[in-house]
């Protein structure tokens, strides 16, 4: 079979939408060219040898994805370029934007890409690991099994490492859970390993579902996660200690809406996918809300924010 690789050169701002953009054209995989996580695992220590120089234009990500060649293809890369327009017109800035194809012969690239993923460690105890490579464990870890495809969310971009970190230290065991924006479910199934008792996980795009319910039940925790189609919070029954809302920052200050009739006394919002430009504008829809800022942490120009109602950090503060 000939395969037609999409290369696109873009933002960090822009990697997920447009690998959203991928997967609804029927990519199986894509290939995010970074040279900041290049960077970092040059300085980390985690390759014994490399010749690779350290990269001093870290601004622009090359993002590929593999199409088969047929008679779809014409109407699909048409079909990529307007979408990438309407990213533009609600604000996402793609440039440079430049798209490059070209034919590939006879390489099955539902299994060439798998070089691209291996094993991570985003946190101190979480373990990412692609389902074809061998792990094992030491006594605090716990491991995720979870393939990169159609729906986007491995632990690698800087908006889920985030995540993942705080996780391990909010995470309780018992306590009940919301994910909201769920994507593949990286977070809830990790939420789950961590202890909590129940999780309702929803997603806006039902087409992600089935592919959650399948990583939920690869990692064994589909007795303790539900999923569900939802605009934000509106399928969610009930309230939780914890509220996550891995997405972006007009989603999250939409939420904030919401959050009262679903969060616990005491309880935390995590969230992430924040790009640098918007945190005033989330901070500020926080504000309104009655919510401030628990902890505020930040990555290759994302944030990672957690709050909690003014009164609860106030009465937290009184107690120390």
């Amino acid at each position: 079979m000939k395969w037609c690789e999409v290369s696109i050169q873009t933002t960090h701002e822009a990697v997920e939408l447009i690998a959203e953009i991928f997967r609804d054209l029927g990519a199986s995989g894509v290939v995010i060219e970074d040279p900041e996580l290049v960077n970092d695992y040059i300085t980390s220590g985690k390759w014994d040898y490399t010749d690779i120089p350290i990269a001093t234009e870290t601004e622009i990500v090359t993002e590929k994805a593999y199409l088969p060649v047929n008679g779809e293809l014409e109407g699909r890369l048409q079909t990529f370029r307007q979408e990438l327009k309407a990213l533009e017109g609600r604000g996402v800035n793609i440039a440079p934007g430049t798209i490059e194809t070209s034919e590939l012969q006879d390489e099955d690239w539902s299994d060439t890409w798998k070089q691209y993923f291996h094993t991570e460690k985003p946190g101190e105890r979480v373990v990412i690991k692609p389902t074809w490579e061998s792990y094992e464990p030491e006594a605090d870890e716990v491991v995720i099994e979870l393939d990169p495809g159609a729906a986007f969310g491995t632990g690698t971009h800087a908006t889920t490492s985030m995540c993942i970190r705080q996780l391990e230290k909010l995470v309780k065991p018992g306590m009940n859970v919301f994910d909201v924006g769920t994507g593949s479910g990286i977070l809830s199934i990790i939420a789950a390993k961590l202890g909590a008792q129940e999780i309702q996980a929803v997603d806006y795009d039902d087409s992600v579902l089935k592919i959650v319910e399948e990583n939920l039940a690869q990692n064994k925790v589909q007795d303790i996660v539900s999923v569900a189609q939802s605009d934000l919070m509106q399928n969610i029954h009930g309230k939780a200690q914890l509220v996550i809302a891995n997405i972006i920052a007009d989603i999250i200050i939409r939420l904030f809406d919401q959050l009262d009739e679903h969060l616990e006394p005491g309880g935390t919002l995590l969230t992430s996918g924040i790009i640098e430009d918007r945190i005033e504008d989330v901070l500020a829809a926080a504000e309104a809300h009655g919510y401030a800022v628990a902890e505020r942490m930040e990555n290759k120009g994302w944030a990672c924010i957690t709050f909690r109602r003014k009164a609860d950090l106030q009465a937290a503060a009184g107690k120390a």
